[in-house]
């Protein structure tokens, strides 16, 4: 502790020294060793990885750091991306509600530019957690708008393609002990995202993306690489088992053991601040892996992600919950463990007062800021509850919205998913099947469609992927992995036309404009 000897007046020169000794030793012994803040928040989200950790069974990944956090916590085996696609899952994280609904239809970068609309500030993330005393920082990917709506306190610069690199550039923020306020940590890596090139080394014809990793087997400082033999990963059903996506997949996988190493680094830093049985840990991703079937698709390549929390409070660890959780979740969890939701509003016990907001700053006065209606409370809720009791249910059903990826790759499909069946409604199906650029580049995709349409790719064909029914129904609880398509099946007209309905009620429910295209289109 600093303590401060005051000069400025004579009443403390005049003391006596043994009663100056005694009032010196007091303040220390009242004041006593400065205490982190608790309550604190780490929440971790990676870049294109599915539910690929050890703690879901998969026997190539390499977590132990991820694993031994669900050892001590909980591990959710149905979670869900409300959109495959990074800036608008990424806006719904950060806002708990809907990308069709808070406006960010697709990326926020380049020239696709969506941002959410400006009164989001009320129900955001970083917002509402700094009304609530929590001093918030920002390390790595960040990706959506604006930045007035999405701001936080501090914002910490590292490679994001090196998780190890980033917990130390952290470690300032997470361990300041002169400001008594508790923190939360936005940590978003790159990895695995594709990037970085391809494999030269590689002796197939087409080469593999690198995934973020260095070429040549290099490795990042602070990093020990795990490197993979094709022949040991896992292939999902969704994709062909193939020499150029076996390729793939070992460079996908070393990137996610990158990404492990820098929790690994982040808990360490936690523990040595006497500060890990004070903060809850949330790691989860913006969506699936970025293969053709999962990235920017709504099967459960794309919207299945992990989620792996810790928190310090609770008493029941090392169990798993099969509740069904959102996205759009996220935002009221965190706010709900920081004390700031308020239950009968199921918005912040202390909203921003938005036209004041912009008011004050001169900014967006005349723009379309709403959409429409006030953003007073979350689209999701609060799972605090099943970190309490693991056994309890969250949501019976689910809604998937994905309208955009790119700018260019205009597909909207609905999905409602529940235990026992998913719906999918192609709006724009007479439209072949939109590839964001990466995912039309990889080798894994391009050694299928040289083949041609009859080619088989996962569980279905290039031709089949490409061109897509109005409506794909799938007993999910029976077909996991989604080979059959019941939509035309006459035994299941009638389950089709209820999720039909049921579809159309959820959209209601969460004000989705796409709701008009069922009366005409």
């Amino acid at each position: 502790m600093a303590v401060e000897l005051r000069s400025d007046t004579h009443q403390d020169f005049a003391m006596p020294m043994t009663r100056y000794v005694l009032s010196f030793c007091l303040t220390l012994v009242c004041a006593g060793p400065l205490i982190a803040a608790d309550r604190n928040i780490l929440f971790i989200i990676a870049d294109d990885e599915s539910p690929t950790l050890g703690c879901y069974g998969d026997a190539a990944a390499k977590t132990p750091a991820i694993d031994a956090i669900a050892a001590d916590g909980m591990v959710f085996r149905n979670a869900f991306a409300t959109t495959a696609s990074c800036s608008a899952s990424r806006s719904v994280v950060m806002s708990g509600v809907h990308n069709h609904r808070n406006g960010q239809f697709g990326h926020q970068h380049h020239y696709h530019k969506f941002s959410s609309f400006h009164d989001v500030v009320r129900l955001a993330l970083p917002q509402v957690l700094s009304r609530k005393g929590y001093r918030t920082g920002q390390i790595g990917k960040y990706h959506v708008a604006p930045e007035a709506v999405f701001h936080y306190e501090t914002y910490l610069q590292a490679n994001s393609r090196n998780a190890v690199e980033m917990a130390e550039a952290s470690r300032e923020f997470i361990t300041d002990a002169t400001d008594d306020r508790p923190f939360m940590l936005y940590f978003a890596t790159s990895d695995p995202h594709r990037g970085g090139g391809v494999d030269k080394t590689s002796k197939s014809e087409l080469k593999p993306d690198l995934f973020g990793n260095k070429p040549k087997r290099g490795s990042y400082p602070g990093v020990e690489e795990v490197f993979y033999d094709p022949a040991d990963v896992v292939v999902p059903p969704f994709l062909p088992d193939t020499k150029e996506t076996r390729e793939e997949l070992a460079q996908y996988y070393q990137s996610i053991a990158r990404v492990d190493q820098g929790i690994a680094r982040l808990v360490e830093i936690l523990k040595e601040a006497d500060l890990y049985d004070k903060t809850m840990i949330v790691f989860t991703s913006d969506h699936g892996m970025a293969f053709a079937g999962g990235k920017t698709t709504v099967y459960e390549g794309g919207l299945r992600v992990p989620m792996v929390v810790r928190d310090p409070y609770q008493s029941k660890r090392g169990v798993e919950s099969d509740a069904m959780l959102s996205h759009i979740d996220i935002t009221p969890t965190l706010l709900d463990f920081a004390g700031g939701l308020d239950p009968k509003t199921n918005g912040p016990i202390n909203p921003i007062n938005a036209r004041k907001f912009w008011n004050d700053r001169d900014e967006a006065v005349k723009d379309n800021r709403d959409g429409g209606d006030n953003f007073d409370s979350y689209q999701g809720k609060s799972w605090l509850h099943c970190l309490a009791n693991p056994d309890e249910a969250h949501h019976e059903s689910i809604l998937a919205s994905h309208t955009f990826h790119e700018i260019q790759m205009y597909y909207p499909m609905r999905v409602i998913r529940d235990s026992k069946y998913k719906l999918i409604w192609n709006i724009a199906h007479p439209l072949p099947f939109p590839f964001a650029s990466d995912l039309w580049a990889a080798s894994s995709w391009q050694a299928q469609l040289i083949k041609g349409n009859d080619a088989p790719y996962g569980n279905t064909t290039v031709g089949r992927y490409v061109q897509r029914p109005q409506f794909e129904l799938f007993d999910i609880a029976a077909d996991p992995d989604e080979t059959t398509n019941l939509a035309d099946s006459p035994g299941h007209a009638d389950v089709l036309e209820a999720y039909k309905v049921k579809l159309k009620a959820l959209q209601k429910e969460m004000q989705d404009p796409w709701i008009m295209k069922w009366d005409y289109e």
